[in-house]
């Protein structure tokens, strides 16, 4: 498999690997953040984590990205860490599946828009990626404006297990494909 790019540039913004150097401000914007994250992101539940073990999540991003696998990024502005992102390999081999979390102080500014677009762009210009994908809970209102607002196509809605505190268990999936993708 291709290996995913490591650092990506938006307007605005720039999107690149996590570094060990960015664990402390990593851990700062998610111990911020936290309540706005809990109800969403499964993941959220873990913390807070130990610098050590947040040293070793961005180790074993990286090794799995160089590997061929997700790649997780950071998302800045000048020095500061704005969220999270991602490109994941959920979805079989020519697809690609976007996370993201902004801070909480940064919400409501376009950036989410503004890296799902992007990553949308690099994704559907790798070698064998024809498909990206965006999923959230059907609660997720503001995850919800992400997808629509840059033209994905709702496949629809599945009852799943609830994983985060905030979620209904139904899950929506959106789709964008190459030639459909006027980014």
């Amino acid at each position: 498999m291709h290996v995913l790019p490591e650092y990506i540039e938006c307007s605005r913004l720039v999107l690149r690997c996590w570094q060990s150097s960015d664990v402390p401000a990593m851990g700062a914007a998610v111990r911020a953040s936290i309540d706005h994250l809990l109800p969403w992101m499964p993941w959220a539940a873990n913390e807070p984590l130990s610098d050590s073990d947040r040293h070793d999540l961005v180790n074993e991003w990286d090794k799995s990205r160089r590997a061929g696998g997700d790649a997780v990024y950071g998302v800045f502005m000048g020095g500061d860490v704005v969220g999270g992102t991602g490109l994941h390999r959920r979805g079989g081999p020519e697809t690609l599946e976007i996370g993201y979390w902004i801070h909480v102080d940064h919400v409501r500014r376009g950036y989410a828009t503004e890296l799902a677009r992007q990553l949308t762009t690099t994704a559907l210009s790798l070698p064998g990626i024809t498909r990206v994908e965006i999923h959230h809970d059907a609660q997720n209102a503001g995850s919800r404006r992400i997808p629509e607002s840059i033209g994905f196509h709702l496949d629809g809605e599945t009852n799943t297990e609830p994983v985060a505190q905030g979620e209904a268990g139904r899950a929506v999936g959106w789709s964008m494909t190459k030639g459909s993708w006027r980014g």
